[in-house]
């Protein structure tokens, strides 16, 4: 945490010191994130920020989490200093290279191989690792996914035969590690949907007709011949049986349903300007002493500080604006992405939607490390793509500058 944290600060005042440079020099400047993106993203700071003169939480709640939602500025930022096409392949490459380290670590633990900068729960060191190496299995198997994700669309930038070769092997390492070593649900759910979206993309338009049966074939195949993955989906259904049936929130997907539930209530008691940056973890333990005194006090969902789902804490903290502010920015990202040439549209597209679809479960943007992550990944796919997209057609539209 503490190195992510450095390193974010240091980010910052490299763009600070490019930025003052450039102006100093009367330079031409880098243009950012075209189509209104970054001006969604300020809109979206400033409104937290402000959000803080009626928040229900306390000074301390609220500045931390305008810190953790500051992390969306890594976007324009990364984008600002990548100046060229060789500069985006650099940061491309050093960001996957990092990546490839963890998965080969976690591979390297999963056979029983002692790495010194990771444990693992299974190695008898760690009870919570299960052969994570950057964060949480749950992150890091929603990581991986998209890291195979980048890999496969990317393979046509690598410049020899045996750099495409270790591309395609990684996608496949990595697509197995998140089915057979990790168990995190979300994982499976993230690499289920960007490999139909893969396989999609690669068949003809008369044939994707078949698109319904894609995900039900690959579900259930990889299903049967992965018993983590069938237990983790056996333990889906006994919880919200057991949900159903008695109410109960012990398990991983009650909680989820008593935190949604509960963000819920909140956000119909103040819809249109929401409770305020930060104010989340109490408005929530205030709904609980509202509809469940007798189980307030025990209930395990007071041990989580967020809804575990992003759209909801931008709902409850900012109301229905900064709900549809959040949707906004997700789309922009999206209309970006299709200016740019095949590869990368289709990488970046599958990052976002990977983040799209974590967000349903977790606070994936808010979150530290994995939030930084993705908003690193968006930017570098971006980059990559806007300044490919500039050297094979140089009439390409230029973006707005900021």
């Amino acid at each position: 945490m503490a190195i992510i944290s450095i390193a974010k600060l240091l980010l910052l005042l490299c763009a600070l010191v490019v930025l003052v440079k450039g102006w100093l020099r009367q330079e031409q400047r880098a243009p950012l994130l075209p189509s209104g993106t970054s001006l969604l993203i300020l809109l979206a700071l400033a409104l937290l920020a402000v959000s803080g003169l009626w928040s229900t939480g306390s000074t301390d709640e609220a500045l931390l989490a305008i810190v953790k939602h500051g992390k969306l500025v890594l976007l324009p930022v990364v984008l600002y200093l990548i100046r060229s096409r060789r500069e985006a392949l650099v940061a491309v490459a050093f960001f996957v290279g990092g990546q490839v380290f963890s998965l080969a670590s976690t591979w390297l633990m999963f056979m029983d191989v002692a790495v010194p900068w990771a444990t693992s729960k299974e190695m008898g060191v760690c009870e919570t690792c299960s052969y994570a190496v950057f964060s949480s299995y749950l992150d890091q198997s929603i990581m991986t996914a998209v890291l195979a994700a980048v890999c496969w669309h990317l393979r046509s930038y690598a410049a020899t035969r045996w750099r495409t070769v270790l591309a395609l092997s990684t996608a496949g390492l990595a697509m197995v590690c998140v089915f057979f070593i990790f168990q995190g649900r979300t994982g499976y759910l993230v690499a289920l949907t960007l490999i139909t979206l893969a396989i999609v993309w690669e068949l003809p338009s008369r044939f994707r007709l078949w698109l319904l049966l894609i995900p039900l074939l690959l579900t259930a195949a990889i299903a049967a011949s992965s018993d983590k993955v069938s237990q983790r989906l056996t333990e889906v259904g006994s919880s919200l049986a057991s949900f159903k049936k008695s109410g109960d929130i012990s398990s991983s997907s009650g909680i989820r349903i008593d935190l949604w539930h509960r963000s819920l209530q909140s956000l119909a008691q103040s819809p249109w300007h929401g409770t305020g940056v930060g104010s989340w973890d109490r408005e929530f333990k205030r709904q609980e002493a509202i509809h469940a005194p007798d189980t307030a006090t025990s209930n395990p969902s007071l041990q989580h500080h967020n809804p575990h789902q992003e759209y909801l804490l931008w709902g409850v903290e900012l109301g229905l604006p900064g709900l549809l502010l959040l949707c906004a920015i997700l789309l922009a990202l999206y209309r970006d992405s299709r200016r740019l040439e095949t590869p990368a549209r289709r990488a970046m597209q599958s990052v976002l939607l990977a983040l799209a679809i974590a967000c349903l479960f977790n606070c994936t943007l808010y979150d530290s490390l994995i939030g930084d992550y993705f908003c690193i990944a968006l930017a570098l796919m971006l980059a990559l793509g806007i300044h490919a997209k500039a050297r094979a057609a140089p009439s390409f539209p230029a973006a707005p500058r900021v």
